[in-house]
């Protein structure tokens, strides 16, 4: 399973008290005021980290608390500050508060951090509250709650090149051959249930970019059908989309009427999101049926240049690889 969004629940530390005390030694028996002060509550920090793939951790714990400080003791000690809970989560975490939607941070780089919730304040001891004219105080101040609250955790995949298309269009076939990634690869419709990214290199630039490959879209997908919003929302923050189209009908699809109602689904979803540039893949050109549709699509977008492929016989990937590059610069 991969879990992209999930609730939690967090509170950070509460500040340890102050503390009453007088100095009572030997020959000093009215040494004065010495209780020392709380130490602070633990904040609540949250930090990208590359090598967290998903917010698993997060279902299964929802709920993180940090330390609380200690109390003040007397010999002018002050408490112990709590341990900070520092929260590991995947770049692209988007946190907003439960109920009201409000976005309270977006982590998009790699080791950025960030305070979510601060701990208390520790409270004072009454060797704080000594003036000239009151040298025996018995005040202190007991130590601030920390703040906490309940969050929804929303994942949306960060990569130069979002991979859509319609299932068996043969995404993550392209995606195995092109990068580093090994996503799963089957001849049944919805094998990816879950965003892949994978990295493709350019040896001779000495130059990278990172693709991925998301879940197929159905008719209805803006309309959070099938895997809907889970899908769409994985492609927001992607600077180029790839639209992978199956020339050979596999399923019996037409490649212009799927054409349409990709860029219908991503235009429903967000404006923004269906304004993004895009490159065309025609994937399946070793088919029986996939040069006729190529011509048909030429013939019916004829401002729109498509790629032919064949991501199983590695086809035209050289000249696809150059495109994705040249248009990402």
């Amino acid at each position: 399973m991969f879990y992209d969004e999930t609730k939690v629940y967090f509170k950070a530390g509460k500040g340890g008290d102050g503390c009453v005390s007088f100095l009572r030694e030997k020959y000093m028996p009215k040494g004065g005021p010495n209780g020392g002060n709380g130490g602070k509550g633990g904040d609540i920090l949250m930090v990208a980290d590359e090598n967290v793939g998903d917010l698993r951790a997060y279902h299964f714990n929802p709920q993180r608390k940090a330390k609380n400080g200690e109390p003040g003791r007397g010999s002018d000690q002050h408490g112990k500050s709590g341990e900070d809970c520092l929260l590991k989560v995947p770049l692209g975490t988007v946190v907003q508060r439960l109920g009201t939607g409000e976005i309270v941070h977006e982590l998009l780089e790699a080791d950025q951090e960030i305070l979510l919730l601060e701990g208390g304040r520790g409270g004072r001891g009454n060797m704080t509250f000594k003036t000239s004219v009151n040298q025996t105080p018995r005040q202190f101040t007991e130590g601030k709650a920390g703040g906490d609250g309940e969050f929804v955790l929303t994942l949306k995949t960060i990569a130069d090149v979002g991979l859509v298309g319609f299932p068996n269009a043969g995404k993550s076939t392209l995606l195995t051959v092109m990068s580093n990634a090994t996503p799963k690869v089957d001849s049944y419709p919805f094998t990816t249930l879950f965003p892949s990214v994978g990295i493709i290199e350019y040896p001779d630039d000495f130059d990278r970019i990172t693709m991925a490959d998301v879940p197929g879209l159905i008719e209805g997908a803006a309309e959070n059908r099938g895997l809907g919003h889970r899908f769409l929302r994985h492609v927001e923050r992607c600077l180029l989309i790839l639209i992978l189209l199956d020339l050979a009908a596999t399923d019996g699809r037409d490649p212009l009427e799927d054409f349409a109602q990709l860029r219908s689904e991503l235009e429903q979803y967000d404006p923004e999101v269906a304004s993004k540039p895009y490159l065309v893949a025609g994937n399946k050109i070793d088919e029986e049926a996939a040069q006729e549709n190529l011509e048909r699509f030429r013939q019916a977008y004829p401002e729109i240049t498509v790629f032919p492929i064949s991501a199983i016989l590695e086809l035209g990937l050289p000249e696809l690889k150059v495109n994705l590059l040249e248009r990402l610069r």
